[in-house]
């Protein structure tokens, strides 16, 4: 007994999470987390630089997609790993903020990681990590802002000219990059049409018909969109006008049927008769009201029907109803007109104008264009091509080259690319652990090391010898750092030269935005030590759905 008494307790076993769920938790946890978002990165790593490669991608319901676009790429990946959507978040806020620089914010983040990786797998803390991190995007960023050019807006020529060479330097990683000098007019023209202390891209409408070149694709000083249905009468309406008046309307313009299970109770045939002249009488109402206001162009967001087409066709007015938001917003904006949502005390001051409106013929569709806009802050681009991915990516490639010139407008401060600017950002980072003391002095360096990962990959797309075009550049920026600072890779003459002088220029903010976010996707990934898998979001039964095999759900005691 006594012997019994002595032996040890055994400590009952506490559940503390619902059975199945998964944990993962400590420096495997970490490890396994660098290395879901190292997958991603390879996966969109030759996409970088104007020898980047597309990527063609099949969603679940057979659609298509042929992208070199970071920020694209990354949504249409089905990433299931928590972590690694982290990467995905920072492209998306990337190409919100600046619309260019998604590959390389997830690329840069990426190298990040695998820079510290040893680090972490030898049991250096998260947070010594993390704080060398923010102290090297402070030096980064405030470097960047120390050399960063400011751009003269005085002499519109030259600035003009600063603009053009910012989109060029955006569409050379692009679908579009061998028609750069069409399009980077027609862009900076885009910009330059909106109100220049807004700059809402929004005001900038991009229409998309398959067909002809890409030569063929037009800039037009106003307001172009796609016919919309039309009903009988439609062809009998006037199809242009010079200086017409015109109103938009949030109203429907058609005789409506009873709602479902609607009653009416009638004693006599004349009541019948009544309430027929009375719908009646409440749309001709509304299109007199219309026609009283001397207005020779209508549209409305809401369906204008049979009726009031026929009605207007008789009038010579021309009507356009089911038309989007976003186009009748670049009308009201161009025209001076406002949406209106009645018809009652419709008045010629609420009527806009323009110089022209006709309907044309544009490829195998028609549109409705509105040119000489009094008041024009917007503009349309109508863009043609062979096949719709094709079109879908000159898109993609036209609205990054948008965002970063109306960042350029906005910002006023450039910087080189071609991997310059993160080359002498790693030089002065390198320079600067020197004097500091510690585990931190590691921590820079290691992310001046990752900042190579940009002018590298631009070497190993274009089929260069990374190794002798790294050891160059690291040569140049160190031998004299002021005359060296905006060498990069020549991607066109295949040498190491001076980017700033051969105008590959972008907008300085798109870097401190891309090594902003890029540490701070960074430190996110390393401030998570465990994840808790719950097995109801994975479990498809857990989520309500029926058991198979039990016909309406019948209990099997139950027979």
């Amino acid at each position: 007994m006594a012997g019994r008494g002595q032996m040890p307790m055994m400590q009952p076993q506490v559940i503390v999470l619902k059975e199945g769920t998964d944990t993962s938790q400590g420096v495997p946890q970490l490890l396994s987390n660098i290395s879901a978002c190292q997958a991603i990165c390879d996966t969109i790593r030759t996409t970088l630089g104007p020898r980047g490669m597309d990527k063609l991608i099949v969603d679940s319901q057979g659609r298509v997609t042929i992208s070199n676009d970071g920020a694209t790429i990354m949504k249409l990946l089905d990433v299931v790993q928590p972590a690694a959507r982290t990467l995905v978040d920072i492209a998306r806020a990337q190409d919100a903020e600046v619309g260019d620089g998604t590959t390389s914010v997830v690329l840069l983040a990426g190298e990040l990681l695998k820079e510290v990786k040893d680090y972490v797998d030898e049991g250096v803390s998260s947070q010594i990590i993390i704080k060398g991190f923010r102290r090297a995007a402070d030096l980064a960023i405030n470097h960047i802002k120390e050399i960063a050019v400011d751009t003269d807006r005085s002499d519109k020529a030259k600035f003009r000219d600063l603009l053009e060479k910012c989109a060029a330097t955006s569409m050379n990683s692009k679908l579009i990059g061998s028609q750069k000098e069409f399009f980077t007019k027609m862009v900076v023209d885009a910009v330059m049409r909106l109100d220049q202390d807004e700059l809402n891209e929004d005001m900038i409408g991009i229409k998309k018909i398959p067909g002809g070149a890409m030569q063929d694709s037009i800039l037009v000083d106003g307001v172009a969109f796609k016919k919309s249905f039309s009903y009988a009468g439609f062809e009998q309406q006037p199809k242009s006008f010079d200086l017409p008046k015109i109103v938009c309307l949030n109203v429907e313009l058609e005789l409506k049927a009873e709602k479902d299970n609607a009653e009416v109770r009638v004693d006599k045939v004349s009541e019948y008769q009544a309430i027929v002249d009375a719908e009646w009488k409440i749309i001709f109402d509304k299109l007199d009201s219309i026609v009283a206001t001397g207005a020779n162009v209508v549209l409305s967001r809401l369906p204008i029907g049979d009726l009031a087409t026929q009605y207007f066709a008789d009038r010579n007015i021309f009507c356009a109803g089911r038309v989007s938001k976003d186009d009748l917003d670049r009308v009201c904006e161009a025209t001076g007109c406002r949406v209106q949502s009645t018809t009652t005390d419709l008045t010629a001051k609420h009527l806009g104008i323009c110089e022209r409106f006709e309907e044309c013929q544009i490829g195998g569709q028609r549109f409705n264009v509105f040119k000489g806009c009094p008041g024009a802050k917007t503009c349309t681009i109508i863009l043609r091509g062979g096949a719709e991915q094709f079109i879908d990516e000159v898109e993609r490639s036209l609205h990054d080259s948008i965002m970063v010139v109306r960042r350029a407008v906005k910002n006023q401060t450039v910087v080189a690319g071609g991997g310059a600017i993160e080359m002498e950002i790693s030089r002065y980072l390198r320079e600067t652990a020197r004097k500091i003391e510690g585990k931190q002095q590691l921590i820079i360096t290691a992310v001046a090391k990752a900042l190579e990962v940009i002018p590298r990959q631009l070497c190993e797309n274009a089929g260069f010898d990374t190794t002798d075009f790294i050891t160059q550049l690291r040569a140049r920026h160190a031998q004299d750092p002021e005359k060296y600072k905006w060498y990069g890779v020549d991607i066109e003459e295949e040498k190491v030269a001076d980017l700033f002088k051969k105008f590959v220029w972008e907008p300085a903010l798109v870097k401190t935005n891309a090594i902003a976010s890029a540490i701070e996707a960074a430190c996110l990934i390393l401030s998570v030590d465990e994840t808790v898998t719950s097995q109801k979001s994975q479990d498809p039964m857990a989520a309500g759905q029926p058991m198979p095999g039990r016909g309406r759900g019948m209990p099997m005691g139950g027979r």
